[in-house]
């Protein structure tokens, strides 16, 4: 394979006119933290397809390289500016790019100039709703004292805890694989921090969020599943990341997708350890021409990469939310799952 500098394009005959490169992630010009997603696609006139692609992180350094006519691939920056180049090059002996400007924050999460909700667990603005089969829409006439389903938040709980104020969450009731959705309103509508967004000016401007958060379970066996889910609503477009941890389902993470509204399995087990606090870090991208990336999901210090491209669906919301689910199974045993350190970030 031939690869021409990042300034050359040598085009052999008409065919082999590109018809040009695709970046989806980064967005150029934005703020990105060191694992940085690249999503492009490459198409061309040349009769023979495309022969490859790569990721110049500088002039003349080619940092990847994959063979065919698309590319989702992460790569680890350190702090800086970077005027990178997505290229392409055909079969027919041309090749074109696209230049992408990115600037890397410090730090695994939130890069420089990224914002933080820090310790959600305890702040106000959580509702929780039941969820009822076989529609699982929220059920209006439940109460959580039940009985088809109950439930409970508690803040403030010392034992268990990592930072001395954990909060628990309770589900129970008599209908097999009844849901407890709790539910915030971080961003825009009904904000609960204090941020309305009323002017439209923030929210059209993120792209990236980071869910991080310690759970703990004395019985975890008796969950059908787990859920911890990313929303956000904006420009007419409802981009739901959802991600369900399977337990009695599987042990398997699921990603949701969107206009389907069904769960897709990832293949990348999920095995949360019971009597003991769970670390998961979940790292999803509004891409540039929007599109849902889930990009990974960090249990325990393992980490999957994802790379799980989703369609958006029509919506009248304006926000940013986010949500943390408990699901019966089969034999509707109650059950507590506590939350700790629960951050969220976002640029």
């Amino acid at each position: 394979m031939k690869l021409y500098s990042l300034t050359t394009l040598v085009v052999a005959a008409a065919t082999s006119v590109f018809a040009g490169v695709t970046v989806s992630a980064p967005t150029n010009n934005s703020t990105v933290a060191p694992s940085v997603q690249y999503v492009a696609k490459a198409t061309t006139s040349c009769s023979k397809g495309i022969g490859s692609m790569g990721i110049y992180t500088a002039p003349g350094k080619l940092a990847y390289v994959v063979n065919g006519a698309s590319m989702n691939h992460s790569i680890v920056l350190s702090p800086g500016t970077y005027h990178t180049v997505v290229q392409a090059w055909n079969r027919c002996g041309s090749s074109s790019s696209t230049p992408v400007t990115i600037k890397v924050g410090s730090g695994s999460g939130t890069p420089t100039g990224g914002k933080t909700f820090s310790n959600l667990h305890q702040k106000g603005g959580w509702t929780g709703y039941a969820l009822l089969p076989t529609s699982f829409a929220i059920c209006k006439s439940c109460q959580p004292s039940g009985p088809q389903a109950t439930w409970s938040r508690r803040t403030g709980a010392t034992s268990p805890s990592v930072s001395g104020n954990a909060t628990r969450h309770d589900i129970g009731g008599k209908t097999q694989y009844a849901d407890i959705l709790w539910n915030n309103h971080l961003i825009g509508d009904f904000s609960s921090q204090g941020i309305p967004d009323t002017k439209k000016t923030l929210i059209p401007t993120l792209h990236n969020f980071v869910y991080d958060v310690y759970f703990f379970g004395n019985n975890i066996a008796a969950s059908q599943a787990l859920e911890f889910d990313i929303n956000q609503f904006v420009n007419g477009k409802s981009f739901i990341w959802g991600h369900e941890c399977r337990i009695a389902g599987g042990h398997q993470w699921d990603v949701w997708n969107n206009k389907a509204a069904k769960w897709v399995p990832t293949g990348v087990p999920c095995n949360p350890l019971n009597n003991a606090w769970n670390h998961l870090v979940i790292q999803v991208q509004r891409t540039s021409n929007d599109q849902l990336l889930f990009k990974s999901i960090m249990l325990n210090g393992k980490t999957a990469t994802i790379n799980h491209l989703d369609s958006p669906t029509g919506t009248g919301w304006y926000g940013v939310t986010i949500n943390y689910q408990q699901d019966l199974n089969h034999v509707p045993t109650p059950y507590s799952i506590w939350l700790d350190k629960l951050n969220f970030s976002y640029w």
